[in-house]
C-alpha cells in the first residue's frame, strides 16, 4: 500500500493515543480532545478512536500521542521508563515485520536497527509521549488526512491478513469463484423446519439441484481441495418455537444432531455451523441459554471425535435476543460468528457504535478474539461503508470476518474489501 508522506509544514494531521499501560483495553465512544468547536476527533477507518493527550505542532511538525493508535493498528508497544524509550513492533504497509525504537528527547530513531533522523525529538506531555506523525505513518503504513474545518483526522489502516469466511446460500453460484479469496465457506443447505426436524429439503435452506457436472458435492470437494474449511450450515429460527422444541425434546434433539453429523460426514464437509436464531426473545433468557448450552455441548461431544469442526453463528449481546451464553458456547465452538447487524429494520448501513459495543460485550463475556469473526450482512453495506466494519475487526484483533453472502456482492464492494483485508495464509 502506498504511504502518504507529510512534510514539516503539515498544518495539523493528528493521530492519537496514550503511551502507558494504564490506558484502557477497550474503546469508549468519546474520542475528542478539548470541548466545543475546538475539539479534535480522530476517525480510524471511519469510526472514532479515543486519545488521552492532545496533539501539538512543534516547529511546524505534527506531534502525536502514540499507544492507542498503535495498538489499534496491531502494533505492540513497550515503554522503558528508565531509558525513556519506546519500542514498537508490527507490520509495515506491505505486511513486512518492522521494529521502531524512539527515545524521548532524541532526534534519532532506529528502524530495524538502522538509524533515521526525525524532524523533531519525541516529547513527554503530561505523562504521555508524543512522536512525529510522519515516522509513525511511514513505518506502519497508516494513511492519514486532516480536515481543518471539522477538526478531524482520518486514518485508514493498511491491508491486513484475516480469516475470511463466506456464506454460500440461497443463490450464490454466480460468485462461486469468490471462494478463492476466502479461508472458509459455510454452505446454507439445511435447516430445522417448522416441525422441529433437521432437513436438507427446506423451504429456504435446501440441498441444491445439480447443474450438469456441477453438483453440490463437487462444489464442496473443490473448496476442500483448495485447502479451505467447509461447513454444513444448519439454520433455524425460533419463530414458532421449533428450536425450543428441538432442544428440549430428547428424541428430536438426538435425531437432529445425529442427522446433521451424518450429512456433514458423508458429504465431505469439514464441520457444522449452527445458525440458531431468535432465542431468548419470548422465554426466560436463563432457560434459553441452558437449553442451547446443553444442545451445543452434545453436538460437540459427538462431532469432535469424527474430526468435524463446530462453528456457531449467534446474535450479538446488544440485540433483542438474550438466549446466548457466549462464554460457555465459546468452550464448545471452534469459532463464533457474531451477527452484529439487523439493528435497523431497513437495509441501511449498520451503526458502528452498536457494532463496537457488540464486539466489546462479546469479548468481555468470555469469547476469545482468536475465535471470534465479525459477521457482516452485505445486504446492509456497500463499498462506502464496508471498510469501517472491517476496520473494527482489525482494531480489536479479531480472528476475521464472515460475509453474508456470496451472490450479492458488487464489484465495487469486492474491491473495497480486498483493499482492506486479504485471506490469512
Amino acid at each position: 500500500m502506498n504511504k502518504h508522506h507529510w512534510g514539516r509544514t503539515a498544518a495539523a494531521a493528528v493521530l492519537a493515543a496514550s503511551l502507558y499501560a494504564a490506558a484502557p483495553a477497550g474503546y469508549s465512544h468519546a474520542a475528542a480532545a478539548g470541548t466545543g468547536s475546538d475539539a479534535v476527533q480522530i476517525l480510524l477507518d471511519g469510526y472514532a478512536l479515543p486519545f488521552d493527550s492532545a496533539p501539538i505542532i512543534k516547529q511546524g511538525v505534527t506531534m502525536v500521542p502514540f499507544r492507542a493508535i498503535a495498538e489499534a493498528l496491531g502494533v505492540s508497544v513497550v515503554w522503558n521508563q528508565t531509558a525513556k524509550t519506546i519500542t514498537a513492533s508490527g507490520l509495515s504497509g506491505d505486511g513486512q515485520p518492522v521494529q521502531l525504537k524512539l527515545t524521548v528527547g532524541q532526534k534519532t530513531a532506529a528502524v530495524d536497527g538502522t538509524n533515521i533522523e526525525l524532524l523533531e525529538a519525541p516529547v513527554n506531555q503530561q505523562g504521555h509521549v508524543l512522536i512525529p506523525l510522519r515516522v509513525f505513518a511511514d513505518q506502519f503504513g497508516a494513511k492519514t488526512g486532516w480536515n481543518q474545518t471539522a477538526h478531524t483526522v482520518s486514518i485508514e489502516s493498511p491491508q491486513r491478513e484475516m480469516r475470511l469466511l463466506g456464506f454460500y446460500a440461497i443463490s450464490s453460484y454466480d460468485q462461486l469463484d469468490r471462494t478463492n479469496s476466502l479461508n472458509a465457506v459455510a454452505f446454507g443447505w439445511s435447516e430445522i423446519n417448522e416441525n422441529s426436524q433437521f432437513t436438507t429439503g427446506g423451504k429456504v435452506y435446501k440441498w441444491p439441484q445439480p447443474a450438469g457436472d456441477v453438483t453440490p458435492q463437487s462444489i464442496v470437494k473443490d473448496v476442500n481441495d483448495s485447502n479451505k474449511d467447509t461447513y454444513l450450515m444448519v439454520s433455524g429460527v425460533d419463530g414458532s418455537r421449533q428450536l425450543t422444541k428441538v432442544m428440549t425434546d430428547p428424541q428430536l434433539r438426538s435425531s437432529s444432531i445425529g442427522e446433521m453429523i451424518e450429512v456433514a460426514s458423508e458429504r465431505g464437509f469439514g464441520g457444522i455451523m449452527l445458525d440458531y436464531e431468535g432465542l431468548g426473545l419470548k422465554d426466560d433468557p436463563a432457560v434459553a441459554k441452558k437449553q442451547l448450552n446443553e444442545y451445543v455441548k452434545e453436538l460437540d461431544e459427538k462431532a469432535a471425535p469424527l474430526g468435524l469442526k463446530l462453528s456457531l453463528a449467534i446474535h450479538a449481546p446488544n440485540s433483542s435476543y438474550k438466549g446466548y451464553d457466549y462464554g460457555t458456547l465459546a468452550k464448545y465452538a471452534d469459532e463464533i460468528v457474531l451477527m452484529a447487524y439487523d439493528y435497523t429494520a431497513d437495509k441501511k448501513s449498520q451503526p458502528l457504535a452498536l457494532i463496537d459495543e457488540a464486539i466489546q460485550q462479546t469479548l468481555q463475556a468470555g469469547v476469545s478474539k482468536e475465535q471470534l469473526l465479525l459477521g457482516v450482512n452485505m445486504d446492509s453495506e456497500d463499498e462506502t461503508s464496508i471498510a469501517s466494519k472491517l476496520g473494527l475487526a482489525k482494531r480489536y484483533g479479531l480472528s476475521g470476518v464472515a460475509f453474508w453472502r456470496l451472490g450479492i456482492f458488487t464489484d465495487a464492494e469486492l474491491q473495497a474489501i480486498d483493499a482492506s483485508v486479504t485471506p490469512s495464509s
